[in-house]
């Protein structure tokens, strides 16, 4: 029996994601699915239009044995932190094989790229060559690669793919990583196929265009309950800026060339794309200033470790899971809980995020069910 790791973020749920787990199916018909999921908010810096517990149970429902929670001091990264924390739990809870989906459909293509990016003594020298050029980190990256490997790596999925391909090979995992081929374009926020990106679907949604064919019946149903404010999101963003422009470098990757432009722009800003756009530079990409903004609506400063994971935190079980993790408990070095414990300082964390995000989707069930609620079982 094949053991599979998928990482995912959900935001929202979609007819894709249905896709790649039939495919998943078809390819290991005997097999146990893991994912490891960002919950409250993304790897993009953005709000989940779901909440952990709604994309869980979608989750569960829709054919996956294991649902583990990404902690947020990975979740909310770049993509080579992102990939480390995923592929450390996943490969604790005992996957066999990864799958991704990805724009080349390459293995070996973007192999080669990640054993370029870790054992090339040059490439980190051209990456900061161009870095300070001015261009933005992922541009640096692409940059340096095509210098080394006259290869290109530009679609975010394959970017993604090659973090996953580095910590597979830096950490010797015993994954066996397989790549899906994409059935859509990620910038595409505006086709009416039935497979779309989780962008197109977000886009529909918040701009109250028909979505319905796009996504399962209890992804629409909860996406149609939620009631975001994102305001209320913007509106704290701009005080904490205002009332501490003293303290603005000590946030989570900010950089003290942008304090002065970050406190400007959001005197000058109405709502948090204003903002964004006003604050964004070629060597600071939406995503960097993304995730900057919420690390200041979160209260994350720089001081925050990425060491001392010692949990694997269980979300949801399929009864093919619960028989699995019975096993698996006894070969892991983390601990695996199913519910909140003090126990653990990454956790404490996790409730004062969702008390956060709780504002914003305006449904304070979500501040109690964090430390109430205990794994889902499908």
């Amino acid at each position: 029996m094949n053991v599979i790791g998928i990482v995912v973020e959900y935001n929202p749920f979609h007819n894709g994601h249905i896709y790649q787990i039939k495919k998943i199916k078809e390819m290991y018909p005997d097999s146990i699915i893991a994912v490891v999921m960002s919950t409250s908010f993304t790897m993009r810096g953005e709000i989940s239009l779901l909440d952990k517990w709604q994309k869980t149970e979608i989750a569960l429902k829709h054919g996956i044995d294991i649902v583990i929670e990404l902690p947020f001091v990975y979740s909310v990264q770049s993509a080579d932190n992102f990939a480390k924390g995923a592929l450390r739990l996943l490969n604790e809870i005992g996957i066999d094989t990864l799958v991704f989906g990805t724009e080349t459909d390459d293995i070996k293509y973007l192999a080669e790229i990640a054993n370029v990016q870790i054992n090339n003594i040059e490439f980190e020298s051209l990456v900061k060559n161009y870095m300070k050029d001015k261009y933005n980190y992922p541009t640096s990256l692409s940059k340096a690669i095509k210098d080394l490997t006259n290869k290109e790596v530009k679609n975010p999925n394959d970017i993604l793919a090659v973090c996953y391909l580095k910590e597979i090979i830096k950490n010797n995992y015993n994954i066996n990583p397989i790549s899906i081929k994409r059935t859509n374009d990620f910038n595409d926020i505006i086709s009416d196929s039935e497979i779309v990106s989780a962008s197109n679907v977000r886009n529909k949604y918040l701009n109250n265009i028909d979505f319905k064919n796009t996504v399962p019946s209890l992804t629409y149903d909860y996406l149609m309950q939620n009631n975001f404010d994102f305001d209320i999101y913007f509106k704290i963003i701009k005080y904490k800026i205002i009332t501490s422009k003293n303290d603005l470098n000590n946030y989570l990757l900010m950089d003290n060339s942008l304090v002065s432009r970050i406190y400007v722009s959001a005197i000058k800003s109405e709502n948090i794309e204003d903002l964004i756009s006003k604050i964004k530079t070629k060597k600071y990409t939406y995503n960097r200033i993304n995730r900057i903004l919420l690390n200041i609506f979160l209260d994350v400063k720089k001081d925050i470790t990425y060491e001392g994971i010692n949990y694997i935190r269980l979300l949801g079980l399929s009864k093919k899971g619960q028989e699995y993790i019975k096993k698996q408990k006894k070969k892991t070095n983390m601990d695996i809980i199913t519910k909140f414990s003090k126990k653990y300082k990454f956790l404490e964390l996790e409730y004062k995020i969702t008390s956060l995000y709780s504002i914003v989707n305006k449904n304070k069930n979500l501040e109690i069910n964090e430390f109430k609620k205990h794994t889902i079982l499908h």
